[in-house]
């Protein structure tokens, strides 16, 4: 799922408001974080490899995460993984709180609560269905955010191949883990997760552009966890000040949220956004991997084919973009 970004507009994989899927709620998603524009030519190995490191880390933090629920449940996970990078990113940050405006703060509470939103939905999937297929699901929230705003007839090819891909894993009955097999429920949540990344890609690149450097995603990481915190205490209680839980708790902020957010930061510097936005195309099976090495979610061919599809597609749509942008 997106890391926040950690700093400016494009948090996703759409340059900043390009509305392709990205991986930071400013941070990330998620979700980078740098503006959105990145700076130098986006070659050599070193930035593909940070971003690719980031998704990594993001989609094994949700492994651990799925490891972790049976302590806390998927809202005390939330809780404790938001609540965690916003006293990270405050102390790092050290945001000014003075001199904004009221449309300001509505855009940065608009951004919190899509940021719980996404989170809270997509760790109610992940405790429901494998991580590939949840991750998958998700993506085509900020996949149809692409399509939408592009306009582009090419781009209904895209939209029609990722739909391909989603008939694939909701028709495949067999193996178990196939979408046919999983709780609906849980594909409803991912989906809802995905709708939710679309609104934290536009509340993300707002945010960017009113707040200087991370301060906007570390107050609206503030306001996400205040968000989840209700739900996360109804939920969990008092498991959620176990120690050990705490400990695994923060272990799933790290990965999920700082150690990302900073990866891909380090990254946003060295590459053009639209490449990025690409690579992140990848996450469904990044995810798929993470739950196949960390949790035993096998899959079967034709859900990989799906998988491939839906990234296909993906990757399709944030190319369509940069054509429209240089022509």
């Amino acid at each position: 799922m997106p890391a926040p970004s950690s700093s400016s507009p494009t948090s996703s994989p759409t340059a900043a408001t390009e509305a392709v899927p990205a991986p930071v709620p400013s941070t990330a998603k998620g979700s980078g974080s740098g503006s959105g524009s990145g700076s130098g030519s986006g070659s050599g190995l070193g930035p593909v490899a940070l971003v690719i490191s980031a998704g990594i880390s993001v989609q094994f933090g949700a492994a651990l995460a799925v490891m972790i629920m049976p302590r806390a449940g998927a809202a005390g996970v939330v809780t404790l993984r938001l609540a965690a990078a916003a006293l990270v990113l405050l102390v790092l940050c050290r945001p000014k709180v003075r001199g904004h405006s009221r449309s300001d703060w509505g855009t940065v509470l608009a951004f919190g609560a899509a940021m719980a939103g996404m989170n809270g939905l997509f760790y109610q999937a992940i405790d429901r269905i494998p991580l590939g297929p949840a991750v998958t699901l998700e993506v085509l929230g900020p996949l149809a955010l692409s399509v939408i705003v592009s306009r582009r007839l090419v781009n209904l090819l895209w939209a029609g191949l990722a739909l391909g891909g989603v008939v694939l894993l909701s028709g495949h009955g067999g193996g178990g883990l196939g979408f046919g097999s999983l709780d609906p429920l849980g594909a409803a949540y991912a989906l809802g997760a995905g709708a939710m990344w679309a609104a934290y890609i536009v509340f993300s690149a707002r945010t960017g552009r009113r707040f200087p450097q991370a301060d906007g995603l570390a107050l609206a990481m503030a306001v996400a966890a205040v968000v989840s915190l209700p739900l996360g205490i109804a939920e969990a209680g008092s498991d959620l000040l176990v120690p050990s839980t705490l400990a695994l708790g923060l272990g799933v902020a790290v990965l999920s949220s700082v150690l990302p957010y900073t990866l891909e930061l380090l990254a946003l510097r060295r590459m053009p956004a639209p490449t990025f936005a690409i690579l992140m195309s990848l996450e469904p099976a990044i995810a798929a991997t993470a739950g196949f090495l960390v949790l035993n979610q096998a899959m079967s061919a034709l859900d990989a084919l799906a998988i491939a599809l839906v990234i296909a597609a993906s990757m399709g749509a944030v190319r369509s973009q940069i054509r429209k942008k240089a022509a």
